[in-house]
């Protein structure tokens, strides 16, 4: 199968680490012009770096702003009006006890994980549309099935996350363009790998050893017992970005290591 997004541009949110990256990396290696975003000039700018070394030959454009407010997406779709891809990638996870959460950090966490994908379809996908082809893909989560109580707000966001993405697969229904949703498990990105590094190094393991015991710890139902690399969740994201994937809109697909117990 040979996945070509020539010609097409591609918005990746919160893309300048992790999953965000990888899905960029992917959709530039297929062809597509990558637009990455983030807060930081900097940490951007570095980015970019990364994947024209990674990509040779590539477009890449890199977008400063805070997607957490209605500004920093007005900025963003004033900068870079085309977008035949987007990837609302954008996410934050806080581990904090229920009775500990005060309604601002329910409300942070709400205008990023939802809001920013809400606010750039809303400016995006009518474009798509209107042209008849287009693609959109939420990065969800498996805290958004099986909520974790030590970050209920969290858990909270990514369940409202695939309640967005399926609701609006409708809204575009025949027009050609398809909406999904992705479901990470636990992902190989910058934090969960010094996090583990510093587990191995205080129980005398192998890196490979603690992941598989913090994945078992936490998510007994796991099948793989592993962390899935970041490569791995953005394989999918790029073949749902695909004209491939034509026949997947609504969907919730998991990149989990099985994970989430249901059927389907």
């Amino acid at each position: 199968m040979i996945l070509d997004l020539t010609g097409k541009t591609a918005v990746i949110t919160g893309s300048s680490l992790g999953i965000g990256w990888g899905c960029a990396h992917g959709l530039a290696a297929a062809g597509a012009t990558v637009i990455l975003t983030g807060r930081r000039q900097d940490t951007l700018s570095i980015a970019r770096e990364r994947l024209l070394i990674a990509v040779q030959g590539a477009t890449v454009r890199a977008v400063a702003s805070d997607l957490s407010t209605v500004e920093g997406c007005e900025h963003l779709l004033t900068v870079e009006p085309r977008c035949d891809i987007l990837v609302n990638n954008l996410g934050v996870y806080e581990p904090k006890p229920f009775f500990e959460t005060p309604d601002a950090d329910w409300e942070a966490l709400y205008q990023v994980n939802v809001m920013s994908g809400v606010r750039l379809s809303r400016g995006y996908v009518p474009m798509m549309m209107n042209r008849g082809w287009g693609r959109v893909v939420f990065l969800s989560s498996v805290d958004g099935i099986a909520i974790p109580v030590d970050s209920l707000h969290y858990g909270v966001t990514k369940a409202g996350v695939l309640a967005l993405s399926r609701g609006l697969a409708k809204v575009t229904g025949r027009t050609g363009v398809t909406v999904n949703a992705v479901l990470p498990g636990v992902t190989g990105v910058e934090w969960v790998k010094d996090m583990i590094a510093g587990m191995a190094l205080q129980n005398g393991q192998a890196v490979d050893e603690a992941g598989a015991a913090a994945v078992a710890a936490r998510y007994p139902t796991s099948i793989t017992q592993r962390v899935q690399s970041v490569e791995e969740v953005a394989n999918l994201v790029v073949y749902l970005c695909s004209p491939s994937s034509s026949a997947t809109t609504g969907a919730a697909l998991r990149a989990d290591g099985g994970i989430i117990e249901t059927l389907c």
